[in-house]
């Protein structure tokens, strides 16, 4: 052998980087998962974006009957006509409060009520308590609604019947027509409703946690309140932040079937009037459907607004959608 291949045999060979792979190679190597993916892609595709070229007859006088192309066109009378109505102010009032209340209250009460769970050690009590909480999620607004009636009628409503054997009210009280009362209603029974299927997805991640880092902590004396302080609730923290993402994006969703069927009586108008119950009241049922798309196209581009600029301040923190 020569002294030059000797040399050669004995310097040290460079690594070699691997070769990235392309998006399509990638994509046939995963063909199995993406057949998978087919159906919901298809599924937001006919539902969501090809009916999007309704968002036209925002700026027509659309009639039934009448084509997209044969409406006249009105620029932005509808939009001007709902900033400019007296129920203005009141509908988006009701829709920031209420809105806010449910982030406020319902966003977290998901996230305790998994933290407790977790530090259950019973089991069997464990398993009860999730179908209790989570069961609700399951029932019709229908349902609860009727349920909520019951509870809080003025004949044989629980509720006045307990506060009346503790003499804590000298008469019934009609919950459900005044409106001082309606927001907590609302918000209580929204957060019954949701909190157990909420509190699933946070008892996952946590279940994802290392259990090793919980018995380090044990070791060096940190409490069962610090251990969830420090350790819990900073790992769960990526599907937080997606969560409280996506519910900043839907402020302005305020809820439609809960308040539809818990505001029946009139009276309540001033305090359950949102911006979906307002479409369907003077949109839909007065077949003013131009003036029903421009206000929900109002609502969608400010929902579009929010979830950007909510993407924006967590991408911060290094968790975001995008």
């Amino acid at each position: 052998m020569s002294q030059l291949s000797v040399e050669k045999s004995m310097q040290p060979s460079l690594p070699q980087t691997p070769k990235k792979k392309s998006g399509l190679m990638r994509f046939l190597k995963q063909w199995d998962l993406q057949l998978m993916v087919i159906p919901a892609l298809a599924l937001v595709f006919v539902f969501s974006y090809i009916p999007m070229y309704g968002i036209l007859i925002s700026f027509q006088d659309y009639k039934i009957g009448s084509s997209f192309t044969s409406s006249p066109w009105v620029g932005f009378k509808h939009f001007n006509y709902f900033f400019n109505s007296p129920e203005f102010g009141v509908v988006m009032r009701n829709t920031i409060v209420i809105s806010f209340l449910k982030f406020l209250i319902g966003f977290p009460a998901p996230i305790i009520l998994a933290l407790m769970l977790n530090e259950v050690r019973n089991m069997a009590f464990k398993r009860t308590v999730q179908t209790v909480t989570y069961l609700p999620y399951f029932m019709s607004w229908v349902i609860v609604g009727g349920l909520v009636s019951s509870l809080l009628s003025v004949d044989s409503g629980a509720i006045n019947m307990l506060l009346e054997r503790f003499n804590l009210i000298s008469q019934p009280i009609n919950f459900l027509s005044l409106p001082e009362y309606f927001w907590g209603i609302l918000i209580t029974t929204n957060v019954w409703k949701e909190i157990g299927f909420g509190s699933i997805v946070y008892l996952a991640a946590i279940a994802g946690v290392d259990p090793h880092t919980y018995e380090a902590a044990s070791i060096d004396g940190a409490s069962r309140f610090k251990q969830i302080y420090l350790i819990t609730l900073p790992s769960i923290m990526p599907v937080v932040t997606i969560f409280m993402i996506l519910a900043i994006g839907n402020l302005l969703s305020a809820g439609f079937e809960d308040i539809l069927i818990l505001a029946a009586d009139k009276s309540l108008r001033d305090v359950s009037d949102v911006i979906d119950t307002y479409v369907v009241r003077v949109g839909i049922e007065n077949y003013r459907y131009s003036f029903a798309t421009a206000v929900g196209l109002f609502k969608a581009v400010v929902s579009v607004g929010l979830l950007t600029l909510a993407n924006l301040i967590a991408r911060r923190s290094g968790n975001s959608l995008w």
